[in-house]
């Protein structure tokens, strides 16, 4: 298996943030020059600009080119509690609002908390039904779950939807400070 991946138009060497894509060009930092990259970023048909500072600039957040890099939030997967109405359970947004109102923190529990190697909601659904991450305590993310996005900046709401994702409001960022302080 390759130390060597791509990501989202990032390049990473041996778990090292080490360039990013630039249409054919891979713009990647000059301390990671070799032959195994080379060949490797050759046989992607990407042209090599070795760059100096890239992997400083990556892991600031940003890209030579000015560009802002899409840094990975955190995960949060909510999941409703075993004792909440069978009936609120696995149904679409519109069917849990007109019954129940707005999905409400305090009937959920988090099955998982961590850092997936995206922030796309359906590649999120896709590994939380595939491939369980390490720490994973629920059952398969289905319709009513509810996926947070978060970092220092704060939390996004998505409501598994029958189709795709709904943001919500599911509770400020004080009442998830509030509920991790007393886990």
């Amino acid at each position: 298996m390759s130390g060597i991946t791509l990501k989202n138009g990032l390049i990473s060497y041996y778990g090292n943030p080490a360039g990013y894509t630039d249409k054919e060009k891979a713009i990647v930092d000059s301390i990671f020059q070799n032959d195994e990259l080379t060949i490797w970023l050759q046989s992607r048909s990407l042209t090599p600009k070795w760059t100096d500072g890239v992997m400083e600039r990556l892991l600031a957040g940003e890209r030579a080119d000015g560009m802002e890099c899409v840094l990975l939030k955190n995960v949060r997967i909510w999941q409703l509690k075993p004792d909440v109405d069978v009936h609120m359970k696995f149904i679409p947004y519109e069917e849990m609002v007109r019954q129940f109102g707005e999905p409400s923190l305090e009937n959920y529990n988090i099955v998982y908390d961590g850092q997936l190697d995206t922030n796309d909601l359906e590649a999120i659904y896709t590994r939380c039904n595939a491939n369980h991450p390490a720490g994973f305590s629920g059952h398969s993310l289905s319709m009513s779950d509810v996926v947070e996005l978060y970092d220092a900046q704060g939390s996004e709401y998505h409501y598994c939807d029958r189709f795709g994702f709904q943001k919500i409001n599911f509770g400020g960022s004080e009442q998830t400070q509030a509920m991790e302080m007393s886990m």
